[in-house]
């Protein structure tokens, strides 16, 4: 079965077995909790106060300090292209706490023991580490576990797939990143060249090493790009602004054909 709501600005699709409904309220606590904290659109928000001023970041909660501790890390680790900060000193979370959402949601069903689901926020998607969630996205093999397909987008006409992927354990997430539908909305540590890349997605093992890869990767474009796939297990496609489109070798094997 499959339940969507909206949460963070954008709508989320929970599929899992529908013996396992019961288990979509706890999930979307999960999402309301984190954007009722860490949302910048909501004054009362924790992060709000803390940007307003109101409260000092020494006296933040214990998860919003890890929150922010895990952006620092992958602000040195890609080299300033992913940052927890607006170029006005704001911190501003949003680049890693949608997908820290899909993390704990999907970290709750697993502990609960739910046997099969995906989570599909915006685009960004986890998948469970057996697979799909329903026969319509999923094709059983006797030789190891249901496989997902997943779409992305075309950058310049949302309404059309640019291609389809296939999610299996351990690639279970996947996160795209861009400018074709939202703007140059992503910060990029002082760069004024052009953007490179419209619209890059990553396939990770877990969803915040995709989402803050694919984020970097816009920021930094090609030399990003490069020290991305060399240091990291991900596999990636990009479109650039001339509509053209590349992909890693590993990626190109997940692509379905049918």
């Amino acid at each position: 079965m499959r339940r969507a709501f909206a949460t963070m600005g954008t709508m989320a699709s929970i599929e899992l077995p529908a013996a396992w409904a019961s288990e979509v309220s706890e999930v979307q606590r999960i999402f309301r909790m984190i954007d009722d904290r860490y949302s910048l659109y909501s004054p009362d928000s924790e992060l709000s106060l803390i940007a307003a001023g109101h409260t000092s970041l020494s006296h933040a909660s214990p998860p919003l300090l890890a929150s922010y501790a895990r952006a620092l890390e992958w602000r040195s680790a890609t080299g300033g292209n992913f940052s927890p900060h607006r170029p006005d000193g704001t911190i501003d979370l949003n680049g890693i706490v949608k997908a820290e959402a899909i993390e704990h949601a999907g970290e709750h069903l697993i502990a609960v023991g739910c046997p099969e689901w995906s989570i599909n926020v915006g685009g960004d998607i986890l998948v469970s580490p057996t697979g799909a969630a329903t026969p319509a996205t999923a094709s059983a093999s006797p030789l190891g576990p249901r496989v997902m397909r997943a779409g992305i987008a075309e950058p310049l006409s949302p309404t059309e797939l640019l291609c389809s992927l296939e999610l299996r354990h351990p690639r279970r997430a996947i996160a795209t990143s861009g400018s074709a539908q939202r703007g140059d909305h992503i910060w990029r540590a002082g760069s004024t060249e052009p953007i490179s890349f419209v619209q890059v997605s990553v396939v990770a093992n877990d969803i915040v090493t995709a989402d803050v890869l694919a984020t970097a990767i816009v920021a930094g474009g090609q030399t990003a790009l490069d020290d991305v796939t060399d240091r990291w297990d991900v596999d990636v496609i990009t479109v650039d602004r001339a509509g053209a489109m590349s992909a890693t070798p590993g990626l190109l094997h997940s692509l379905a054909t049918k």
